[in-house]
């Protein structure tokens, strides 16, 4: 799917991540600054003729990566469930609650592909879950003629890593925007940088060094 449309994928910037919003997840830097930043590009990038589709965590109560579901647990500690490695997260995004909710105009996007709904599977991907399910992100972008996609949001290291990798698996050419994404942590961020590089992923800082058709400011 080398050819094909532009698309967007503004992965997870709801409020639960954000310090603006004072998430119990907030990535740093992830200030009301950096919100307005992401939804000015957003919409520059819609004005322009891409398709614009958002990713957003909507875990049940009693999800599997919650350290409170888990005795004696502390949050971002790792166990092993099912032979997989779970991190622990303090509770977050949780279905129907104001932490879940997008913070960037929601009028933007064609589409919002929610995961994580499963209660015992993760699913740091927009494209698929820890256990191999489809979101149907996919078959969204495949409806609307999307070959190509540009990635931002949050978190570098986790859900933005994630989805840009299994978008190269899906065939897809990707390009990820350093300078609009928010990391967890320096050393995994780097880490995630080179991976998605070492796996096909074209990493620019800023919009304008993205081999687009689209002259942004």
């Amino acid at each position: 799917m080398e050819e094909g449309r532009w698309g967007v994928i503004v992965v997870d910037v709801q409020g639960d991540f954000t310090t603006c919003k004072g998430g119990p997840l907030a990535v740093p830097d992830s200030d009301e600054e950096y919100v307005v930043e992401v939804e000015k590009a957003t919409r520059r990038l819609k004005e322009g003729g891409f398709v614009i589709i958002g990713t957003q965590d909507w875990h049940p109560a009693d999800h599997v990566s919650f350290f409170s579901n888990h005795q004696g647990m502390k949050p971002y500690e790792t166990i092993s469930i099912g032979g997989r490695m779970q991190t622990l997260w303090p509770p977050h995004c949780i279905q129907g609650s104001p932490g879940a909710d997008i913070v960037v105009d929601k009028a933007l996007f064609d589409a919002v592909i929610r995961k994580g709904l499963h209660k015992d599977f993760d699913s740091y991907s927009g494209f698929e879950d820890d256990r191999g399910v489809k979101t149907g992100l996919d078959e969204v972008l495949r409806e609307l003629g999307v070959g190509r996609i540009l990635v931002f949001g949050i978190a570098t290291d986790y859900c933005v890593r994630a989805t840009a990798i299994h978008g190269i698996d899906y065939g897809y050419r990707v390009v990820v925007v350093e300078g609009l994404c928010r990391g967890v942590a320096p050393d995994t961020t780097e880490a995630a940088l080179r991976e998605m590089e070492e796996r096909g992923v074209v990493v620019v800082r800023e919009i304008k060094n993205a081999p687009i058709p689209l002259e942004v400011s």
